[in-house]
């Protein structure tokens, strides 16, 4: 059962861990679609499911009653993903460098070093509440 969403419609999730299940499988549904091989299906798994955890952990502050809204639209050479949150926002141009020797041994901070190393382009909007991940399909 192919779960993606209508052009324009989003899957609204609620800040639960559990429901990472559901966007796993919203990205295994897209990448069959689109026939994305094997190395390009996982570098668009982690960058995908780092932005939700990020929404659910930083933005939503792991409150279950917000809600995240994942989005997909496909153009003739790309995929693109859009995940959003209910937060504050945050600086996305002032993040510490996650390979930095000071930072190695941080157990968090390299959801935007790895979506910014897997996906093609990366952009955030609404003062970080959105961000928008683009893969090539090429």
């Amino acid at each position: 059962m192919i779960m993606i969403p209508a052009k324009g419609e989003k899957l609204d999730i609620t800040s639960t861990s559990e429901n990472i299940r559901l966007v796993e499988r919203l990205v295994e549904d897209v990448c069959d679609v689109f026939n994305v091989n094997e190395d390009n299906y996982g570098n668009i798994l982690i960058a995908v499911t780092e932005a939700v955890n990020n929404a659910m952990y930083h933005g939503n502050q792991g409150n279950p009653e917000k809600h995240i809204r994942i989005g997909f639209e496909s153009g003739e050479k790309n995929i693109k993903f859009s995940v959003s949150d209910e937060g504050k926002g945050f600086d996305y141009n002032s993040l510490p460098d996650p390979t930095d020797p000071v930072n190695i041994d941080k157990p968090n901070g390299r959801g935007v070093f790895l979506m910014k190393n897997l996906a093609d382009k990366v952009e955030f909007n609404n003062n970080g509440q959105e961000v928008l991940l683009t893969f090539n399909l090429n």
